[in-house]
């Protein structure tokens, strides 16, 4: 039994960190301004991903400094 458990917690420390959110910073050629999104931009036309970040508050302050958001 200690076994099972042992093994249920191992899986379950290694999955934690895979399933953690991405946030990511896009700017929008259209409307000229930036925005975070949990997913990344697929209309490569429309968007620039300009990156990629582990949580919201770092892609929001990493978005305000950038030159192309503060428009």
């Amino acid at each position: 039994m200690k076994r099972y458990l042992l093994a249920a917690l191992l899986v379950g420390a290694f999955a934690a960190p895979a399933s953690a959110a991405t946030f990511y910073v896009m700017f929008n050629k259209t409307t000229k301004q930036c925005s975070v999104a949990t997913t990344a931009p697929t209309e490569t036309e429309k968007f620039s991903m300009m990156g990629q970040f582990g949580s919201e508050s770092e892609a929001k302050n990493a978005m305000s400094g950038m030159k192309e958001c503060k428009m």
